[in-house]
């Protein structure tokens, strides 16, 4: 802990010190029950005066050795009904909704409505199916072992991979497959460095580097951010159900915070916002605090995350107008229905655009919509979007259709019945070179349209 931590900055507004304050002091001492305990609140709500109130929270202050002792009973319960990705509960979702394979089976293409007389409801779930463990994974992983080579050390210490040089045209492919757990690390940090390298001025990337960047996470590390006491309230409920973020001040929350705070000092027009939560959290699900800073940065410059969080969401709006139109040339009975039940495509899609689809499918689709992300760039989660939409464009083109069925059915939890075939409809979307040009045309189009002041009118 630093003495820039033990005393306010000037001008500092004294909430926001207490919590920074109180998130460094834990930095040392840890929380007891790390991991499987709820913890004692001491920011939202600050420790009462009582004597009891205060040795409740003396009591629920750790010695610094917690992840050092042998697992208490407590916490080895816990851990034995985990499942594969560290959630021992699922969180609550109120429309658990089928995402049905057979529409993803015809590849993208004029195509118009359903039946007249078709359902205007999906295929509800009642409750989220447990992950399961893909059907090749452990040949998969073989796979990877022979296509990625560790390289030397970043000057960090992080170690770094590259790919043997016989096996780059099968990157793509297996990418699209699902990378293999237990290589998300080394398979996240080699896409998203090349993503970076490939869409960055060649003056910045040695600002991007692993080093460079970690530097630059702990320079910032001490400083007072005038978003903490927002970014406090929302690290308790990110990601709530895993085993990581369970406790309050635990390792996993203090990671998240220490994250996010940095961050929100990064980019004065960004500063902090509520998507870069989940997002944050889900990295540190397979990174080090400043490995994750690292990514949203590049996130943040390479994959043009500046301009989904900036003031006006002009990247959400961007990714909205080019979904439109390939709705519009694709499915035209769709954007009519849209049209004539005014239902605007930010009220069901920017939760999606925001947070990468964090909130809006089980977590191992997640990580899989992930690694095309990292591989592929912001078209991806465009595609995704249309996906969804291609699937239900039955149930939004019915006669019985309106407003409230439409928005409820788009703004569910979904479920892919077969994820393998959803990836696989994204994968061959974004590999048709004549949509990718136009989805490049249409973005150049937006531009023009914000340029000459009229954008205000270009969108459902």
């Amino acid at each position: 802990m630093s003495k820039t931590s033990l005393v306010p900055s000037e001008g500092e507004d004294m909430d926001s010190f207490h919590v920074r304050n109180t998130y460094a002091q834990l930095d040392v001492s840890g929380v007891k029950g790390d991991g499987y305990e709820e913890g004692v609140e001491r920011t939202r709500a600050r420790i009462g005066d009582s004597r009891a109130s205060q040795l409740n929270a003396e009591a629920a202050l750790g010695d610094g050795t917690e992840k050092t002792k042998e697992l208490d009973p407590k916490e080895a319960q816990l851990l034995a009904v985990v499942d594969r990705y560290g959630f021992f509960s699922s969180p609550s979702h109120d429309r658990l909704m089928l995402l049905p394979f057979a529409p993803l089976l015809r590849h993208i293409g004029l195509t118009h409505g359903g039946p007249k007389n078709a359902p205007v409801a999906g295929t509800s779930l009642k409750t989220l199916p447990p992950p399961q463990h893909p059907l090749k994974e452990r040949s998969r992983i073989g796979k990877w072992e022979r296509m990625l080579r560790p390289s030397k050390p970043d000057p960090g210490g992080i170690l770094v991979w590259s790919i043997r040089s016989a096996k780059e045209a099968k990157l793509n492919e297996r990418t699209y497959k699902g990378i293999p757990d237990r290589w998300r690390n080394a398979a996240w940090e080699l896409l998203l460095s090349r993503f970076t390298a490939q869409h960055s001025p060649p003056s910045d990337r040695t600002q991007m580097s692993l080093a460079r960047l970690a530097q630059d996470y702990y320079d910032v590390l001490d400083k007072p951010s005038s978003y903490d006491i927002q970014i406090d309230l929302d690290v308790p409920r990110t990601i709530s159900g895993h085993v990581m973020f369970k406790t309050r001040y635990g390792a996993g929350q203090r990671s998240l915070f220490h994250v996010l705070h940095c961050f929100s000092l990064r980019c004065e027009k960004c500063g902090y916002v509520q998507g870069m939560g989940p997002i944050a959290a889900t990295l540190l699900c397979y990174f080090t605090p400043e490995q994750v800073y690292a990514s949203l940065v590049r996130l943040h410059g390479a994959y043009g995350m500046h301009d989904i969080f900036s003031p006006g969401f002009p990247g959400l709006l961007e990714a909205i107008y080019v979904q439109e139109r390939i709705l519009e040339q694709m499915l035209p009975d769709v954007f009519k229905a849209f049209k004539t039940h005014m239902i605007s495509t930010t009220s069901y899609a920017t939760k999606w655009y925001i947070t990468l689809f964090a909130n809006s499918v089980p977590f191992q689709t997640q990580l899989r919509l992930w690694d095309a992300f990292f591989l592929d760039g912001e078209d991806v989660f465009i595609t995704v979007a249309v996906a969804i939409v291609w699937v239900f464009r039955d149930q939004i083109t019915s006669a019985a259709a309106n407003f409230e069925t439409i928005l409820s059915l788009l703004s569910s939890f979904f479920v892919p019945e077969d994820e393998n075939i959803l990836l696989s409809w994204v994968e061959k979307t974004l590999n048709d070179k004549k949509l990718r040009s136009s989805m490049a045309q249409w973005r150049k189009d937006w531009h023009n349209l914000v340029a000459a002041g009229k954008d205000g009118d270009a969108l459902l």
